[in-house]
C-alpha cells in the first residue's frame, strides 16, 4: 500500500513538472513571438539612391532598377557622384504613402542638385535617419536643415544610434589619424527643424520601415574596421560602431528588403539580424555598402558564400563595397546582381 501511494505521488510530481515545463515553454514561445518586430507589409516600396560613388547617364533600366529619365535635356540625368551615400525611401502601406531620408551624403551642392533633378519633395518627409556618424553619410545634414528652401517639415524625428555625437577618427595607411568630421549635436539642434531621437533597439521610422537598433555580430570573419577609432581619455581605441543602423522593410508576398549604409558590423551580420528580429527568413533584396574595399580575397569569398546561402532575389552592392567585391558578386551571382548608379530608383511591388 505504501509503495503504491509513493508511486502515485511520484507520478503526480512528474506530471506537475511536465505541466510546468510545457507552460514555461509556451510562455517563452509567446515571449519570443512578442519580441519579434512586426513590420507592416508594404504594397510598394521605392528606394532612390540620391548619392553614391558611381554614375552612368546612359545605363538602361534593369529588372527592379529604374534609371533617371531625360525630360528636356541630357543634363536631366547628369547626376553628381561622390564618396558618399544618401537614400530617399518611400513605403506604401494600406494604400497610404510615407517617406524618409536615410543618410545625407558628403557635398551639399551635389546632393541638392540630385534631389532637384530627381524631383524629390522634402515637404512630405515624416522622418530622417542616420546610419552612423561618418562624414560621407552626414556631411550635408546641417546645411540641408539650415536651407529653408528645402521645406523639411519642422518637428520630424531624426533617428540616430548610440554614440552618434562623439568624436570619431580614422587611421590612414601611413599611420596618421584624422577626424571623421562628426556631427555636433548643438548644430543639429540649432536648426530647430528636427527632434533628435537616440535609439538602441529596433525602432519604426515610418509605417513599413524599421531601423535595426544595435546589430549583433555573429560571423567570426566580420569585424569592425580597426582603422575606425574613438578616443578614451588621451588614447585612440577601436570604434565598434555599436550605433550603426540599417533599414528593414517587408514587401507583401516577397519578404525582407535590407538597406545597409557601410555595414561596418558586417553585411551578413546585418541581414541575419534582420531575419532574427522579424522572424522572416525570405530576403527579397539587399542593397548598400558592404565595407569590403581592400578586403582580403578570403573575406570577400566568405561573404559571398554566406549571401548565396541567404539567397536574396536581388543583391545591389554600392558605396564602400569595393571594385573587387562588386565584380565578384556580379560574377558569382549574375542573376541576382544589379549594378547601381546614382539616381536609380528601385521599385518593388507585391
Amino acid at each position: 500500500m505504501g509503495s503504491k501511494l509513493y508511486h502515485r505521488k511520484f507520478l503526480t510530481v512528474i506530471n506537475v513538472a511536465i505541466a510546468v515545463f510545457l507552460m514555461v515553454g509556451i510562455m517563452n514561445g509567446r515571449t519570443m513571438a512578442r519580441d519579434l518586430i512586426k513590420i507592416p507589409e508594404a504594397e510598394k516600396i521605392i528606394i532612390t539612391v540620391v548619392a553614391d560613388n558611381y554614375t552612368d547617364a546612359v545605363r538602361p533600366d534593369y529588372k527592379i532598377a529604374k534609371r533617371p529619365v531625360v525630360a528636356t535635356s541630357p543634363l536631366d540625368v547628369a547626376m553628381h557622384a561622390e564618396h558618399g551615400l544618401a537614400y530617399h525611401v518611400e513605403t506604401i502601406v494600406n494604400n497610404s504613402a510615407h517617406s524618409f531620408l536615410f543618410d545625407f551624403g558628403t557635398d551639399y551642392y551635389g546632393v541638392k542638385k540630385n534631389l532637384d533633378l530627381l524631383k524629390i519633395n522634402l515637404n512630405s518627409l515624416e522622418a530622417i535617419a542616420l546610419s552612423h556618424d561618418h562624414f560621407d553619410h552626414q556631411g550635408t545634414l546641417v546645411e540641408l536643415l539650415g536651407d529653408e528652401r528645402n521645406g523639411i517639415p519642422r518637428g520630424i524625428p531624426f533617428f540616430v544610434g548610440r554614440q552618434t555625437f562623439i568624436d570619431k577618427y580614422y587611421r590612414l595607411p601611413d599611420g596618421r589619424v584624422v577626424s571623421e568630421l562628426p556631427l555636433k549635436r548643438e548644430e543639429v539642434e540649432r536648426s530647430r527643424v528636427v527632434k533628435i531621437v537616440e535609439i538602441e533597439n529596433p525602432t519604426q521610422i515610418v509605417p513599413g520601415a524599421y531601423l535595426t537598433g544595435t546589430i549583433e555580430m555573429v560571423m567570426p570573419f566580420e569585424k569592425p574596421n580597426p582603422a575606425c577609432l574613438i578616443k578614451k581619455g588621451d588614447q585612440f581605441v577601436q570604434d565598434g560602431l555599436i550605433g550603426e543602423q540599417a533599414v528593414i522593410l517587408n514587401v507583401k508576398g516577397k519578404g525582407l528588403v535590407v538597406i545597409s549604409a557601410c555595414a561596418h558590423r558586417g553585411i551578413v551580420n546585418t541581414v541575419k539580424y534582420a531575419q532574427k528580429i522579424t522572424g522572416i527568413r525570405k530576403v527579397h533584396a539587399i542593397i548598400g555598402g558592404f565595407h569590403l574595399t581592400g578586403a582580403e580575397p578570403e573575406i570577400i569569398q566568405k561573404t559571398i558564400a554566406e549571401i548565396k546561402a541567404i539567397n536574396p532575389d536581388y543583391i545591389i552592392p554600392i558605396h564602400c563595397t569595393g571594385f573587387e567585391t562588386v565584380s565578384a558578386f556580379a560574377r558569382e551571382m549574375p542573376d541576382q546582381f544589379i549594378l547601381n548608379t546614382v539616381g536609380t530608383r528601385y521599385i518593388i511591388t507585391e
